[in-house]
């Protein structure tokens, strides 16, 4: 077995789940993670957490949490030669321990700042289950993009995209609240357009060669088409201060916002077609440059060889 394919420690592969699971919190951190001001509050203090627990950062703890797993899907990816027996499981065990940490630590810090209620126990319950969906949602990813067959890769590389803007957008919040507008414009201008730019260069990975390929292709778009409008929903619904009391009248708005995003062309189509046209170009790309990497076939290499041989003898 040569250096570059002796297996690496079981617990650097535990270490690495652990550093992508933090990585993942740190567009959070550097802004200082500083609690978000709680309606329920019965003090302004805002003390650090390692998660933002508020109604109004659903999508940033998807986010958060979803992109750090992703991360270590790919270093195993990245390194499946080099994984000895039982290192995926450590590197799944080195991200669960920092995210379960981020979320009992964030949930108990919120806890001890909230009123003495039923709806104060209703609102943490509810944020507590989005962390804990992204943490499986997250597990999900990791596990497609490392260990699954191309297509299942693919999907969960697709899946990860949707919420790469938002992962970004949560380290720049206050430039895009309070920040200039040319800057503002700029990033709402990347923001729109890299989930389509992310999944198209996922798909031209992939390519369209098997059934199973061509398979990952629609559902990735079609996470593209559905993915957007589902957290614009969310957002709007969790968003609104004054249907807070109101749950079903909030659920009612939730789904007229989402069927409203999922069905306005000009606003679904565009990143559809920019992600088909990146994955159709790139398909028919990367044979051609993993043909010129590889070098030319092997019977064109001895011709050569063959007739260098007879001109040095000539």
């Amino acid at each position: 077995m040569t250096s570059t394919t002796k297996p690496l420690p079981l617990l650097v592969w535990g270490a690495l789940g652990a550093a992508a699971a933090v990585i993942g919190l740190l567009p959070w951190l550097v802004t200082g993670g500083a609690l978000p001001l709680q309606n329920l509050g019965v003090t302004p203090d805002q003390p650090p957490v390692l998660l933002p627990v508020s109604q109004y950062y659903l999508t940033s703890i998807v986010a958060l949490l979803v992109v750090g797993a992703a991360l270590a899907g790919l270093a195993a990816r990245i390194l499946g030669r080099r994984r000895p027996r039982f290192g995926g499981l450590l590197l799944i065990a080195g991200v669960l321990a920092v995210q379960i940490v981020a979320a009992c630590q964030s949930l108990l810090t919120t806890r001890a700042l909230l009123e003495r209620s039923s709806r104060a126990d209703v609102y943490l319950f509810l944020v507590g289950a989005v962390i804990a969906v992204s943490v499986l949602t997250g597990a999900l990813v990791l596990c497609l993009i490392a260990f699954a067959p191309v297509p299942g890769a693919t999907i969960g590389l697709s899946l990860v995209a949707l919420v790469t803007a938002s992962w970004v957008g949560v380290a720049l919040r206050d430039i895009l609240t309070f920040g200039p507008d040319p800057a503002t414009t700029v990033a709402l201008f990347v923001f729109r357009w890299l989930p389509a730019v992310l999944i198209g260069c996922a798909i031209a990975w992939c390519g369209f060669g098997t059934v199973g390929r061509v398979a990952a292709v629609v559902v990735s778009l079609a996470a593209l088409w559905i993915g957007p409008a589902f957290f614009t929903a969310v957002s709007a619904a969790a968003g609104t201060r004054v249907l807070a009391p109101y749950p079903g009248e909030m659920a009612a708005y939730g789904v007229e916002v989402f069927r409203m995003a999922l069905t306005n062309p000009e606003i679904v189509l565009p990143p559809i077609v920019l992600a088909a046209i990146i994955g159709v170009l790139g398909a028919l790309l990367v044979p051609v440059l993993r043909r010129r990497r590889s070098g030319p076939p092997e019977g064109d290499a001895s011709r050569a060889t063959s007739a260098d041989a007879s001109r040095s003898t000539v």
